[in-house]
């Protein structure tokens, strides 16, 4: 009964109209209202202790390096670095697609951000050359949701808060996957544009291919600096986000020199307030995730899946199947904090890696940002690049199936994911 009454005032709440945090938030007054205990206080102390962790400051400092990188000119000279390299290969301009949003997922690990950065330059240049234009954007949907699963990943931070794992397995399991989403995108381009009648770019001289390299150098140097320092122990998740926002501020100001004094209010504002909305979240959901636990209900949903519990990959492809559904109807952010403190205990008692159920809820969820109703990315994209949604629906298809057909192999397989990051940890 209780796990009926947390469903249905949650969900209640959100069909409605009442926004993610307050649902979570209403969510937990009801179970406590339910089992007898209302106390304001328990709201209170855990919405503060929620935000009171050392891990959660590297999300600001990564969205802050993500606002600093599109306004500072390093998206706009990684892209250029890309179409410089495989431009002028058949299809060439969706590779350079795919290659600039794996780069740029190593930078900032925001998929709506990447996403409209990539849309905004390559949507008009795949348009003249005579690209599937829905098509295009839907490749472009599909690469920006790679953002949260290569490293820094703000999806890996607040998945590791709340299932309390170490977020810098994580952001080391999350590479090769990532890698391998771009590979499977870029073969899904291949074949669905085989017999378009493109233009292909001229093929760059070696002397300008050096130039474009030399342009982006410090862009690219970037990912190599966090994930190096991250790799080395130099530097902890939450360092390195500092390190990234200073590297990002002082290569657009002192060495592009595309972001200027004026440009800074606007760029920390918008940070700020795509902070203030993750963060709101994380509170509200530790909320929900101190009511779950008191109200035992890991352990009434470990009752109904007691027979999975003996086949680990039956229990995935379950557990990925619901996320999916999920995912059609929440964000990406939104769907970790609920779900997680739900599904952990039973991972746990099922004995299956918590780091690689937690690439694969991040990927999975990921999928949820290109699938209609919600899509965000989709929405990004269509807005971004004037592409009705519902062209860009059907022309996200091939990429949405390879996607997920790539997240049924990695529960088939697991070791593709485990054994990599047993080696990069």
């Amino acid at each position: 009964m209780t796990l009926l009454v947390f469903i249905a005032s949650l969900v209640g709440a959100m069909a409605i109209g009442v926004p993610v945090a307050f649902a979570l938030m209403f969510c937990g007054v009801v179970l406590m209202w339910f089992m007898g205990m209302f106390n304001s206080q328990i709201i209170a102390q855990n919405m503060i202790i929620g935000a009171d962790t050392f891990t959660l400051l590297a999300i600001p400092f990564f969205v802050l390096a993500g606002e600093l990188m599109n306004s500072g000119g390093l998206s706009k000279r990684i892209i250029e670095f890309a179409i410089a390299c495989v431009g002028h290969i058949r299809g060439g301009l969706g590779i350079v697609a795919i290659m600039a949003a794996v780069i740029m997922a190593s930078i900032s690990g925001s998929a709506a951000a990447d996403t409209a950065a990539l849309a905004a330059i390559l949507i008009p240049m795949m348009a003249r050359a005579g690209y599937n234009v829905p098509r295009s954007a839907g490749l472009i949907a599909s690469g920006g949701i790679i953002a949260p699963v290569i490293p820094p990943s703000m999806a890996f931070i607040v998945f590791g808060v709340s299932a309390n794992v170490s977020i810098t397995q994580l952001f080391m399991a999350g590479i090769v996957p990532g890698l391998l989403m771009g590979l499977s995108l870029i073969l899904t381009w291949q074949f669905v544009v085989r017999k378009d009648n493109i233009q292909p770019l001229p093929k760059a001289p070696m002397s300008a291919r050096l130039n474009a390299t030399g342009r982006a150098a410090w862009a690219l140097g970037m990912p190599v600096i966090i994930l190096g320092g991250i790799k080395a122990g130099v530097v902890t998740p939450t360092e390195a986000a500092v390190i990234a926002a200073f590297y990002a501020l002082f290569v657009g100001m002192f060495i592009y020199r595309e972001l200027k004094p004026r440009d800074l209010p606007k760029v920390i504002l918008q940070a700020a307030k795509t902070t203030a909305v993750i963060m709101f979240l994380v509170c509200a959901a530790l909320v929900s995730a101190w009511l779950i636990t008191a109200a035992n209900i890991p352990n009434e949903i470990t009752g109904y899946i007691e027979p999975l519990i003996d086949r680990p990959k039956l229990l995935m492809f379950a557990i990925m199947i619901l996320i999916l559904i999920v995912g059609t109807a929440l964000d990406l952010t939104p769907s970790i904090l609920i779900l997680t403190p739900v599904l952990m205990p039973i991972i746990k008692q099922a004995g299956i890696d918590p780091i690689y159920f937690g690439v694969m809820f991040v990927m999975n969820c990921c999928i949820g940002l290109i699938t209609p109703p919600v899509g965000v990315v989709l929405n990004v994209v269509s807005g971004v690049g004037r592409v009705p949604l519902g062209k860009v629906t059907v022309g996200i298809l091939p990429f949405l199936l390879a996607q997920t057909a790539l997240l049924m192999l990695f529960v088939l397989f697991p070791e593709i994911i485990t054994v990599p990051a047993q080696w990069l940890r």
